[in-house]
């Protein structure tokens, strides 16, 4: 999906939001439409919301997505309930109305929702299987975390669970489910025990996601993705069990460990 700047006139007033294109909403991959909730699978490289003036983020594709559809007249209403991380891949739940929204926030709000990821490593974490607890700062005016000993200087509390799926050569799959929320918990956890996520630079990692050398400072796509959400559907209250696809661009051999 491209990222082309909106173009809006900051002296008018009721002013219609620009959106993307039909054609660069092409490629959005639409997961679930349900009464309010609609889920997408979101790409690396693009923004869950927050984007800078002239960038479009995430919710923007998803609105472009509905006024095409639906043939909206005016600005779309979209509910962001959660976000990803910008190189982090999977599934990203929105609202069409208020009411879902509010629901679907507090679910997340209290904990209620089930996220499992799944993360490619370099290398096996300690044990098959555990429970992985941390205490994390984020570092002000970085985007970026640490682990400290103790509670000082506002680290919180940080715990996973994970479980290993399968390992080819040095590289192993891991299912993730993260008990807290925390900044780049799920990366710096794993990376902080020696096995950083593949492509994750940032926390050590040596290997891009197609596993060549890693050489840039920066990179787009980590092999860290938003696998299943497992929420209560703000309207019928029954459980909604919500999944994307591995993205293609990971190693073949992942994808056979899910089979």
């Amino acid at each position: 999906m491209s990222k082309r700047s909106r173009r809006r006139d900051p002296a008018a007033e009721n002013t219609v939001d620009e959106l993307p294109s039909r054609e660069e909403i092409a490629n959005l991959q639409i997961l679930c439409e349900d009464a309010p909730i609609i889920a997408v699978s979101k790409p690396a490289g693009l923004l869950s919301q927050g984007a800078p003036r002239g960038v479009f983020c995430l919710p923007d594709y998803v609105k472009a997505y509905l006024k095409y559809q639906y043939d909206k007249p005016g600005n779309v209403y979209l509910g962001v309930v959660h976000r990803i991380d910008r190189p982090v891949t999977g599934v990203v739940l929105f609202s069409r109305n208020s009411k879902g929204a509010a629901r679907l926030s507090e679910q997340f709000r209290e904990r209620q929702v089930k996220k499992t990821y799944l993360a490619l490593l370099e290398s096996p974490p300690p044990d098959e299987e555990g429970t992985l607890v941390d205490l994390i700062r984020k570092i002000p005016d970085q985007a970026r975390a640490v682990i400290e000993p103790s509670e000082s200087n506002g680290a919180k509390r940080a715990e996973l669970s994970y479980r290993v799926l399968g390992t080819h050569q040095n590289y192993t799959l891991v299912e993730v489910t993260p008990l807290t929320g925390r900044m780049h918990q799920i990366r710096l956890q794993f990376a902080s025990r020696g096995c950083p996520i593949v492509g994750d630079q940032l926390y050590g990692a040596t290997r891009e996601i197609d596993l060549r050398p890693l050489t840039s400072d920066y990179t787009t796509l980590i092999a860290l993705h938003a696998w299943k959400l497992e929420f209560q559907h703000p309207v019928r209250y029954d459980t909604q069990v919500i999944n994307a696809p591995l993205p293609s661009e990971w190693p073949k051999f992942a994808g056979q460990f899910l089979l």
